[in-house]
């Protein structure tokens, strides 16, 4: 039974019985599909049935005992129902399925959102780097520079001899980033890959993320410079105005320190080679009908690593200025003793 097949009436009443929920009322495919395939209607509300994509036991298990944390703690994910034994996932007719409480929200692209939306949208993402500190679970990050300098080699040499220029620019980036990225940074869970379209709004409040890596561990710092270059980049330029929204909500939970500020820049750019390289490899094991995806992907990321290293004009001026007078060390210091006093 396929996700994208029909599937009786019966069969979605049988599954809502095992998780002890009352007989289906109306079932429609979702346009959603990121939250599930199927949106189920009954006397309880409405959930959404997801088909997990193939992966090992341990790694569904690990990601919904994350969501269950973060949800333990407030955090806007999913919500993964119990079955009547306890268990959050179980085989249905050869596959994984999992049900989840539906939500709703709208889902903006980042030239639709407000400053106020960017504020909040830095805000759960600091709230999550936050609450994932008493999360003991974690594994390190699919993010790290090794893991990418490996993805990047492996795309490297299956590219034709005319993407001369290219190469040349990501190899000088790389070596770039193997002498000046700083390692030793505040570090817990973090995102990794928060994206506009993992994120639903009603009004300027985030009602939900989609996809949470599984208690995934890197630099805090990455993580919003990662969404420094998904947020904050439109029409061929940043935006000082939304980098300074995205911001000021991250520091209104959590103040960055003085090195975190240093090292901005240089995340910056490990985050665009990171979102280029990704793509890079991607492209040669997709199937016909994505690579024009992609392709546009990547030269969209590459572009970007183009105005960080300064070989175009783009708005990185004005964001390095930002960041140079953006530390507070008074507020640093306030933080750092609240710390303490709570750590005793």
């Amino acid at each position: 039974m396929a996700g994208s097949a029909k599937i009786p009436k019966r069969e979605f009443n049988e599954i809502l019985v095992e998780f002890g929920l009352p007989r289906v009322n109306a079932v429609r495919e979702a346009a959603d599909q990121i939250l599930g395939q199927y949106v189920l209607e009954t006397a309880k509300g409405k959930f959404r049935l997801r088909f997990e994509t193939p992966r090992s036991e341990m790694e569904i298990k690990r990601e919904l005992d994350f969501l269950i944390f973060l949800r333990k703690h407030g955090f806007p994910c999913l919500l993964p129902i119990a079955d009547r034994r306890g268990r959050h996932y179980r085989e249905w007719d050869g596959q994984t399925i999992a049900l989840y409480k539906h939500s709703d929200g709208h889902c903006l692209s980042v030239e639709e959102m407000s400053l106020g939306q960017l504020e909040n949208t830095g805000r759960v993402l600091a709230d999550l780097h936050l609450i994932g500190k008493s999360y003991k679970k974690g594994v390190d990050s699919r993010f790290g520079f090794e893991r990418i300098c490996e993805i990047y080699r492996e795309a490297r040499v299956r590219l034709p001899h005319y993407f001369k220029r290219i190469i040349r620019t990501l190899d000088e980036e790389l070596d770039y980033l193997n002498h000046y990225l700083e390692a030793k940074l505040p570090k817990g869970v973090i995102h990794g890959d928060l994206y506009p379209e993992s994120l639903r709004f009603k009004g300027d409040k985030i009602v939900l993320i989609t996809r949470v890596d599984a208690g995934a561990r890197g630099k805090f710092i990455f993580d919003l410079a990662n969404a420094v270059n998904l947020f904050c980049y439109v029409d061929t330029r940043y935006h000082l105005k939304k980098f300074e929204a995205l911001v000021t909500g991250y520091e209104a939970l959590r103040t960055l320190s003085l090195a975190e500020w240093d090292a901005f820049p240089n995340e910056l750019r490990f985050s665009a080679f990171r979102l280029a390289a990704t793509r890079l490899h991607d492209f040669f094991y997709a199937s016909a009908d994505e690579r024009e995806r992609i392709n546009r992907e990547f030269h969209d990321f590459y572009e970007r690593l183009r105005v960080l290293r300064r070989e175009r004009e783009g708005g990185m001026e004005p964001m390095l200025m930002a960041m140079a007078t953006g530390y507070d060390y008074r507020k640093y210091q306030r933080v750092k003793a609240v710390e303490k006093r709570s750590s005793r």
